[in-house]
């Protein structure tokens, strides 16, 4: 793809479903007793790889006009897949569904693409494993693919080193399956979707403070799930509106989410002019209309506990500290590091390319905004929150921006380019 300067961006866009709601609709509904109804559901590739899984385990997934129905067989309705479960490129299928195998009667093996086979299942592997879970990594290297013999568990407490809510759902689904009473505790409160959506399926499930706790075999009833556009899809229009000159932008039905809305508080900190309209709850889920205007950004420090509600969103975070006034200082962020690319890595190497003054640091980096992006000839690396960041950056380089194997944004918003570059 091939980007230039833009003229301003107006009107309004609608982007499309939470990734993060959308598997766990699929994977509740799944194990739930009756119909779920999805609408709104991602069509992406990660969401597709998760429906897949869960059909090859007997469970009856279709579509129906704009609705995803998944008829779902209660907490012990699953069957031995005929074959290996391909999660594909998501790291989001591979970790939450090894909770809920960790604890069925059959054993299976779980896999990915080239990318899923070098990201880090320890995390998942040694909870698990506390649990009683039988759970190998085949190649002996901490990674997928997974081997995993379901068992019978038992409810532990974990006090997980990272802030993840893949490790966070993982042990609390394989919880759904323990003898007791099961909690995690993180280092900082990652996104809760899981939590909410758990206990709108009927689980009995509480948080207090950075602890959640289940108790095991839940009943589960098949729900009504209204998917809320995905926060981390508007975030690139939310930069794109903010950078571009006379740019005034109304993004409707975003998820805000208080654990995901911290590309929201950092934006404000910068300067920019963002008014949430229309706010409500749908399905558990704060939502609201964004109106963003153009405004001159400045320099901040994103750091601490802010970090997991806007882990996803850091690469274009990145891309507007690069055209704010000042300096802007990332720190742990070295989750970014085992991401779909090392994007920390990357993104100092596209933004040095571009013409920015940015210095990487163990954990972040250190931008000195203010300067011109130049446009320049950039690798995805495969990875789709790098090519849609620099498709933001090409919009407002000078000269021409050129993104290599820009395809991969079908993980998360098969019709971005289509929508960026139509306003």
């Amino acid at each position: 793809m091939i980007f230039e300067q833009s003229k301003p961006l107006t009107g309004e866009v609608t982007v499309p479903g939470d990734k993060s709601i959308s598997h766990r609709g699929i994977m509740l509904g799944a194990i739930a007793k009756g119909t779920t109804s999805i609408t709104n559901f991602l069509k992406g590739a990660d969401c597709l790889s998760t429906i897949a899984c869960f059909r090859k385990m007997g469970i009856e997934i279709e579509e129906k006009g704009k609705e995803i129905l998944v008829h779902g067989k209660g907490l012990h309705g699953l069957q031995a897949p005929d074959g290996i479960l391909d999660a594909g490129n998501s790291g989001t299928t591979t970790r939450l569904i090894s909770g809920i195998l960790a604890g069925q009667n059959f054993s299976c093996e779980l896999t990915g693409d080239a990318s899923i086979q070098k990201r880090p299942m320890k995390r998942i592997i040694t909870p698990l494993s506390l649990m009683g879970a039988n759970i190998e990594s085949i190649r002996g290297n901490d990674c997928a693919p997974l081997r995993i013999h379901g068992t019978s568990l038992k409810g532990i407490h974990y006090d997980s080193p990272v802030a993840s809510a893949q490790v966070k759902s993982c042990i609390l689904f394989a919880g759904m399956y323990a003898d007791q009473k099961t909690s995690v505790t993180e280092p900082y409160l990652s996104r809760n979707h899981s939590e909410l959506m758990l206990g709108s399926f009927g689980a009995d499930i509480h948080t207090e403070g950075n602890t959640s706790v289940i108790s095991p075999e839940p009943l589960l009833y098949g729900q009504e799930v209204a998917v809320p556009g995905d926060i981390s899809s508007a975030a690139y229009f939310i930069a794109a509106a903010l950078l571009i000159p006379s740019s005034e932008l109304l993004i409707r039905n975003v998820g805000i989410n208080p654990t995901r809305d911290g590309i929201l508080r950092v934006c404000h900190k910068m300067g920019a002019s963002i008014e949430l309209l229309n706010k409500r709850i749908q399905c558990g889920e704060p939502v609201a209309d964004l109106l963003v205007k153009h405004s001159p950004l400045k320099g901040t420090v994103i750091e601490g506990a802010i970090i997991p509600t806007l882990i996803d969103e850091l690469p274009v975070i990145a891309v507007m500290a690069a055209c704010a006034e000042g300096k802007t200082i990332i720190r742990d962020a070295q989750e970014l590091k085992v991401k779909e690319s090392n994007r920390l890595e990357i993104l100092v190497h596209h933004l040095t390319a571009m013409g920015c003054d940015v210095t990487g640091t163990e954990d972040g980096m250190i931008i000195r905004g203010g300067r011109p992006l130049k446009g320049a000839v950039l690798e995805s690396h495969l990875d789709h929150r790098i090519a849609m960041s620099f498709a933001v950056a090409g919009l407002v380089a000078e000269g021409e921006t050129e993104i290599l194997n820009a395809d991969c944004v079908n993980i998360s918003y098969p019709d971005f380019y289509r929508d960026l570059l139509q306003r």
